[in-house]
């Protein structure tokens, strides 16, 4: 039994391609974005819930802040080496 040769379409780059390392950099070039904004918004809105509760307006910066550091430090812990 002959198999039909794999069009070009079909083809999957080894995983030390040049194509390989793009898709890489296209991921974390998405991931890290989202990275920081779901971090300022989940902090932010944990903020947001306690000064509602609590009744002040100084956590909802405070959390933003929070997540944005949380959110950098996990992108240079995952992607910076």
């Amino acid at each position: 039994m002959v198999r039909p040769a794999k069009s070009e379409e079909e083809h999957r780059p080894d995983p030390g391609s040049e194509d390989s390392d793009h898709r890489g950099f296209a991921n974390a070039a998405w991931a890290i974005p989202s990275y920081i904004l779901s971090g300022m918004a989940v902090y932010g809105g944990l903020g947001k819930l306690l000064d509602h509760w609590l009744g002040t307006s100084a956590l909802f910066p405070i959390g933003i802040l929070v997540g944005l550091a949380l959110a950098i430090y996990l992108v240079f812990h995952r992607y910076g080496r």
